[in-house]
């Protein structure tokens, strides 16, 4: 009977251990995405510039990079907050 009950608390442990991880691992995205979302609208716009001999669509590329990391920012909130309720 013991052994039942230690089995189904180390269970629940590994339950909450692994949520925690997969908390880190969105919290990890979040760091990501905006830099990440600059840097490549950056870089297709740089392209996009030289390819069309313009100068503006780099500054726009990151603007759109960053509003795309913003946006994956709230929807990972909204998930929490979602999940808290």
């Amino acid at each position: 009977m013991a052994e039942t009950q230690q089995s189904g608390k180390d269970s629940k442990q590994q339950k909450a251990g692994l949520r925690n991880l997969v908390q880190a691992e969105s919290m990890m995205q979040l760091a990501i995405a905006i830099p990440a979302g600059c840097l490549i609208g950056w870089l297709l716009g740089g392209w996009a510039d030289r390819a069309w001999h313009q100068q503006w669509i780099a500054i726009v590329g990151v603007l759109l990079g960053a509003a795309g990391g913003f946006l994956q920012l709230v929807r990972v909130a909204m998930r929490y907050m979602k999940d808290s309720n």
